[in-house]
């Protein structure tokens, strides 16, 4: 402290700044810094786990045998308010009706329809009384129950939204029921009686043909998946006679074309050309579009309407959940239903619902190697989380289980690689040039495809309820 001489007031000595400041510093210092980073980029187990099959001219052909299955779709339905009706084209889902093309036919029978509500526990259909009703499954599921072989009572399937059964009497009117149909949750369902539809085809010609086709494709030889028949024997002595039998294809086989992402990226010349160091401000700016693109090319496959795998896989490979939530015996059921299951999908919320259901049987999976990483698994089979397969309304999801490889005539990623440009194998990035206002660009594209080589080859379990139960 010091005296001012001329007041004798004590003054304050100046705090003198001995040193650099950081402020001042760090203009002269390169920090160290990360490259940019990105929320939304996940495993995309999906596209690593597809083996991909390169497809030169742009176009994927499945050649199958030929099938006389026809129809075992679903159909849909209009909602307004309380009316529920069917969608008249979707009634050609149903395997009699497979073949109509006249809509007003298709009207007229689709308006035939009277909607039916039960109770949980309802019996809609009982075991052995005659089939009088087709019934569509609008809302809920019905139990197709039946009697085992020791007298026990046994779940035969489950039809669910979109589902129909009791069709076979429109060609058979003397069909009986082969099972009880009662209704597991509350259900919603329309109803045809049978009596209605013959009064129709007594006035529509294209009806009684579409009955004798039926009747006519049934009566073909076929084996039980609805193939043609290749007609062999076996177990005879002696000089039999052998049968003459050749493998039919399908006149019209499944043609995949290759799907495409695209982005067109932007960058200001002034940014490439001044702010280019330390760090590649073009190579980043691609290299979070790639990342992006290859996020949306695994949505695609999964969700795409055209050849996405839940869009794509055959009804006959579609079950419902026993209870609701994912149990053991809901994968079990998936695993039967294919040969060499080489892993499921699920949604991670999906995984961590199947994870407390082991949990309440005293179950704990072993976890499995892949390329470093643990993941669960069940049976041995891996079970790879993806956040591109859908939570519906919040609380219900699907889980996909897959056979892969064109050899085991499984499922099948679908590139071209050796395209101009080309940055990634199948993903190029062309230069589009320089506008009027010094921005570059850039088309960054990625091709691709997925295809589901015979229909066994995916399975889905449909409507699983994912929330926590209230404990």
């Amino acid at each position: 402290m010091t005296i001012d001489t001329a007041t004798g007031i004590p003054e304050q000595d100046e705090q003198r700044q001995q040193s650099l400041a950081t402020a001042a510093a760090k203009n002269l210092a390169t920090t160290t810094k990360t490259a940019p980073q990105m929320q939304g980029i996940t495993s995309r187990w999906l596209l690593r786990m597809l083996p991909w099959v390169q497809v030169s001219g742009g176009t994927y052909r499945v050649n199958r045998r030929l099938s006389y299955a026809a129809g075992h779709g679903r159909v849909s339905f209009a909602q307004t308010g309380e009316q529920v009706s069917v969608i008249p084209p979707s009634l050609t889902e149903l395997p009699l009706l497979g073949g109509i093309e006249d809509a007003e036919l298709l009207a007229a029978l689709a308006g035939r329809f009277t909607r039916r509500d039960f109770e949980p526990g309802a019996v809609l259909a009982s075991f052995g009384g005659p089939i009088t009703e087709v019934y569509l499954v609008a809302h809920g599921k019905v139990s197709a129950v039946g009697s085992g072989k020791y007298g026990d009572e046994t779940v035969l399937s489950v039809f669910a939204d979109g589902d129909h059964f009791g069709d076979q009497v429109l060609a058979r009117p003397d069909s009986l029921w082969e099972y009880t149909a009662r209704a597991a949750t509350a259900v919603t369902a329309l109803a045809l009686p049978v009596a209605d539809f013959a009064a129709l085809a007594g006035q529509a010609p294209a009806l009684r043909e579409a009955v004798a086709q039926y009747l006519d494709a049934t009566g073909q030889s076929q084996d039980r998946h609805g193939q043609a028949a290749i007609e062999l024997a076996a177990g005879h002595e002696g000089e039999v006679e052998l049968p003459g039998t050749f493998v039919d294809y399908e006149l019209t086989p499944r043609e995949y074309d290759l799907s495409v992402a695209q982005t067109v990226l932007q960058v200001h010349t002034r940014v490439a050309d001044l702010y280019n160091e330390p760090m590649n401000q073009i190579e980043h700016q691609l290299k979070l579009t790639v990342q992006a693109l290859r996020e949306r090319q695994e949505h695609e496959m999964i969700n795409n309407k055209e050849f996405g795998l839940l869009h794509n896989a055959s009804y006959d490979q579609r079950i419902q959940t026993h209870g609701g939530p994912p149990t053991p015996d809901d994968f079990d059921e998936l695993l039967s239903r294919r040969r060499d299951s080489k892993f499921f999908l699920a949604h991670p919320r999906t995984i961590a619902a199947f994870g407390r259901e082991c949990n309440r049987r005293g179950l704990y999976p072993e976890s499995v190697d892949i390329g470093g990483n643990r993941v669960p698994s069940w049976r041995g089979v891996p079970v790879f989380p993806c956040n591109k397969i859908p939570i519906n309304g919040g609380h219900t999801s699907s889980v996909l289980v897959l056979r892969t490889g064109e050899d085991n005539q499984g499922v099948v990623g679908l590139h071209q690689t050796g395209i101009p440009d080309e940055y990634e194998p199948g993903l190029n990035v062309r230069f589009m040039g320089i506008n009027e206002k010094a921005i570059i660009s850039y088309l960054v594209s990625a091709y691709f495809s997925v295809a589901v080589l015979v229909p066994d080859a995916l399975g889905v379990l449909e409507n699983v309820e994912i929330a926590r139960p209230r404990d």
